[in-house]
């Protein structure tokens, strides 16, 4: 008796087009509704920014090329080497008290304690308290003749306290304490969920070595937090760089131009004096430093994760 060959089964890679078509569609719909509002709102904002800081243009007349006339300007702008110190002045104060400010909060209240849930809300909710809300409060707070700091100066001895937001050399630091107490709390969040990830049981290992608070803290803690570490610092970086929205409703850049950084020059350059081309110029500037540091940040991380 004749047996039959098995009759073949068809090919597992044979293309089947229209559930890849399905898929694709489908998968194109979730995107797209992000990707136009980036589009509409960031990404051709930003092509549009990048063109304008070749170009003169003060949104009444045609833009015309200037090639880099607007960067040669900012070359000899005193206002731009003055905002750009004090860009680094503030991230240079902002950046690590913010950092270490998070970090002890976050192991503060990572621990079992009576209420930690509402000293959690309370350490986040500056953060999401009116911005207007903060500078005001903080501007009676440090009023050099009636603000509650000077008078406590005064009542302890001190003969003559600073001036603070009226101080061209105390306002700066002032408008970093600010910001520093109404960001600590979000990178806080952060760092809580970096400590929840590390494993009790190399905790517990180290006590029966014989390990220290500090050993634990500095062999366990802060080894298990570098993602979490190098994440804020990334975020801080940026915010860091950009601010403008505290220092525009705190000090307006004064005293002087104590105060004047580098996005409150590009908004003044162009919403109050209409020159778009050379606000554009300083914002690509401002991006590319930005670019610079952030990618510098990832080399070194890389460099030390690879050891």
């Amino acid at each position: 008796m004749t047996q039959q060959a098995p009759t073949a089964d068809p090919s597992p890679s044979a293309p089947r087009r229209p559930r890849v078509w399905r898929d694709t569609l489908i998968g194109w719909s979730f995107i797209l509704p992000n990707f136009i509002g980036f589009a509409l709102f960031t990404l051709i904002p930003m092509s549009a920014a990048f063109a304008l800081a070749f170009m003169e243009w003060d949104s009444y007349s045609t833009p015309e090329w200037v090639g880099l006339e607007n960067f040669q300007k900012m070359v000899g702008d005193e206002n731009f080497r003055v905002a750009l110190f004090n860009t680094l002045y503030y991230a240079a104060g902002h950046i690590p008290l913010t950092l270490v400010a998070a970090l002890c909060l976050a192991l503060v209240l990572n621990r079992k304690l009576r209420g930690v849930g509402f000293f959690r809300t309370a350490a986040f909710f500056p953060y999401i308290t009116s911005l207007v809300a903060v500078a005001v409060v903080f501007n009676m707070l440090f009023n050099p003749t009636a603000g509650p700091v000077n008078q406590l100066l005064t009542a302890v001895g001190v003969a003559d306290p600073p001036r603070w937001v009226a101080s061209t050399d105390w306002v700066m630091p002032t408008v970093i304490v600010t910001s520093v107490w109404r960001d600590m709390g979000y990178y806080m969040v952060l760092f809580l969920a970096g400590l929840q990830t590390i494993p009790r049981e190399y905790y517990e290992a180290a006590k029966v070595d014989g390990a220290n608070a500090w050993q634990r803290f500095w062999s366990i803690t802060l080894p298990c937090l570098r993602p979490t570490t190098f994440f804020v610092l990334v975020l801080l970086t940026i915010q860091s760089f950009k601010i403008l929205d505290l220092i525009q409703v705190m000090t307006d850049g004064g005293p002087g131009r104590s105060t004047l950084v580098l996005s409150l020059l590009i908004y003044r350059e162009g919403i109050r004096e209409g020159q778009f081309g050379y606000s554009s110029a300083i914002a690509l500037v401002l991006f590319v430093i930005v670019l610079a540091v952030t990618v510098a940040q990832f080399r070194i991380n890389e460099r030390r994760s690879a050891t």
